[in-house]
């Protein structure tokens, strides 16, 4: 069997802008809701497709903004994109689909989670994190555990990630670490670009291994005096920049492998779900993707 885990928080942010905004018949914003079950209904479509769980960054802010002030929150959010997060997950929920709504970790700790847990198990054969997230790239395992960027149709397997990122998975959060990640609001080490930090890391394996200088010429690194220099003042901020950005994968979800597998939507929940959002024909089109998995795996 396969296991896909989906970034519901990027899924909503994306179907928010990059589709149209549609209003219920009172004026509330739905259109980023509606889009997300169609994205959803358009994976279980496809083959192979048996157990989804959906996380969700249901609070912005997690642990890690206790370690550091500058961390992302939810400041600048789009108020019609922040009242949707409630929403969604319920629209989930309504689809059948195991989701996890996150406060204290974030999405991406659920989704590390569960790919760790899957990846374990001898009966899957392959765990798809459905996310462009480069975060993400960490949890990457030779061919058993993939990246899949659903926009582009891409997936990156260990190789993949080698190549785009020039580092092995494993290195993604030191790499993290030394050149930051805006999108989280970690700063990085100032002078340290991709191509620099992943020579270090390629030689030297890890950011605590990194002497602090001078490097050797077969290092790679251009200015590597000066960024010497930098790294050496700047020891407890980068470990708290790797800590920052390497992910946790024992957060304590409650579903199995098979609590992923797919039996169809909670017709309840549903149909209120379709009444919520204007949709007289949301059941139907769920219907139809569900006759396209019979005979049910679960």
């Amino acid at each position: 069997m396969q296991v896909h885990v989906v970034d519901g928080t990027f899924e909503l942010f994306r179907c928010f802008f990059g589709a149209p905004p549609r209003q219920r018949s009172d004026g509330v914003e739905i259109g980023a809701t509606r889009g997300l079950i169609s994205t959803l209904l358009s994976l279980l479509k496809e083959p192979g497709v048996t157990h989804v769980g959906v996380a969700f960054d249901t609070v912005i802010e997690s642990f890690r903004n206790q370690l550091f002030a500058g961390y992302k929150t939810g400041d600048g959010i789009d108020p019609n994109l922040h009242r949707q997060f409630p929403l969604a997950e319920r629209a989930t929920r309504a689809l059948g689909l195991v989701t996890w709504s996150m406060i204290d970790h974030e999405c991406d700790d659920a989704l590390a989670t569960m790919a760790t847990r899957a990846a374990a198990d001898a009966r899957v054969s392959r765990v798809c994190i459905c996310s462009p997230d480069k975060d993400l790239a960490q949890c990457v395992r030779d061919g058993r555990v993939v990246l899949v960027d659903r926009i582009r149709k891409t997936t990156l397997d260990e190789d993949g990630v080698v190549s785009k990122f020039g580092v092995p998975p494993s290195c993604i959060p030191d790499l993290l670490a030394l050149t930051g990640d805006t999108a989280d609001g970690v700063p990085g080490l100032p002078g340290f670009g991709e191509k620099s930090a992943a020579a270090l890391l390629r030689k030297y394996g890890s950011v605590e291994a990194i002497p602090d200088g001078p490097w050797p010429k077969d290092a790679g690194v251009r200015g590597g005096d000066r960024l010497a220099a930098t790294l050496r003042a700047s020891r407890l901020e980068v470990a708290l920049y790797k800590k920052l950005t390497t992910l946790v994968c024992d957060v304590p979800l409650r579903e199995s492998v098979d609590d992923l597998c797919w039996g169809g939507p909670d017709p309840v929940l549903l149909a209120a779900m379709a009444q919520e959002l204007d949709d007289d024909g949301l059941i139907a089109r769920v219907d139809n993707v569900l006759r396209l998995k019979t005979p049910t795996p679960c």
